[in-house]
């Protein structure tokens, strides 16, 4: 059963992708959204019936792809995802792209080198558990596995805002996380690129949290260019630290990874007939 959209913009969007799915472009978030989310960026795999949902959309639809803020072949290899035909998987906000097990990615930029180097003093006296995480293209604080997670990342966020002014780069929050990254580099400019490339007559986009906000501004950007659109957030009712902008701007909410397969896999099905 395909749960409906409770929006009037939403319904657009969804109808006009079983209209003409095969002009449409379905994109999805990796973690929080098909994966669960992990302490250990490194343990995360996806949702039980994951990788079949996307094997049986990117045969219904136009475009079917993984938009992650992580590296392109990180998210295939830990999410099985090389054996899904047709998918594409666009890594670092966009800036990598793998398909067909061909994988498109640029040089970092030389503001990555400096924080990669300046990172460890200036974490020297964070709490227990903070961690970074280093996606070659851009770095990555995490502090969920502190004791206080909330106070870790506000105590160190004025400082990695600092050093990301001082070497050209920009800080973008997530859950218990600040990524410091080229500027300039979004889901949303991904997603367009995407759509445009294929010129699309409907986009789908479904996401967890902070960066996935620039993917909903596209798809209301592109619904005022007359490309219907939806946007689905997923929330875990489990966790509580959800961002509220992004249910609140969704079309459809869905309650975490486990609800976003079932209804990727209900959508293919009713693609299908």
């Amino acid at each position: 059963m395909l749960t409906e959209p409770t929006t009037a913009d939403g319904e657009r969007g969804l109808a006009a992708l079983l209209a003409d799915p095969a002009r449409a472009v379905v994109a999805v978030d990796f973690d929080g959204t098909l994966s669960p989310i992990v302490e250990r960026p490194e343990d995360a795999r996806p949702a039980p019936g994951a990788v079949e949902a996307l094997a049986a959309l990117a045969v219904a639809v136009g475009r079917c792809a993984v938009v992650t803020g992580r590296a392109a072949e990180d998210v295939v290899r830990l999410g099985g995802l090389g054996a899904v035909d047709r998918l594409h998987v666009l890594g670092h906000y966009g800036l990598e792209e793998w398909t067909a097990g061909e994988l498109r990615s640029p040089e970092p930029v030389a503001g990555v080198q400096e924080v990669r180097r300046r990172l460890p003093e200036l974490l020297a006296d964070a709490p227990t558990g903070v961690h970074v995480e280093d996606k070659h293209h851009s770095l990555v604080v995490h502090t969920r596995p502190a004791a206080d997670p909330a106070a870790a990342l506000a105590a160190l966020a004025p400082k990695l805002q600092a050093l990301a002014d001082e070497t050209g780069l920009e800080t973008v929050p997530g859950r218990y996380v600040v990524e410091l990254r080229p500027p300039g580099v979004d889901k949303g400019g991904a997603l367009r690129r995407l759509v445009t490339s294929y010129d699309a007559r409907a986009v789908v986009y479904v996401g967890d949290d902070l960066g996935d906000l620039a993917a909903f501004d596209a798809v209301e950007a592109m619904r005022a260019e007359a490309v219907p659109g939806l946007t689905v957030a997923s929330v875990d009712p489990d966790l509580d630290d959800a961002p509220r902008e992004l249910a609140e701007r969704a079309d459809l909410v869905l309650a975490g990874p486990d609800a976003v397969v079932g209804w990727l896999t209900a959508l293919a099905s009713a693609i299908g007939g």
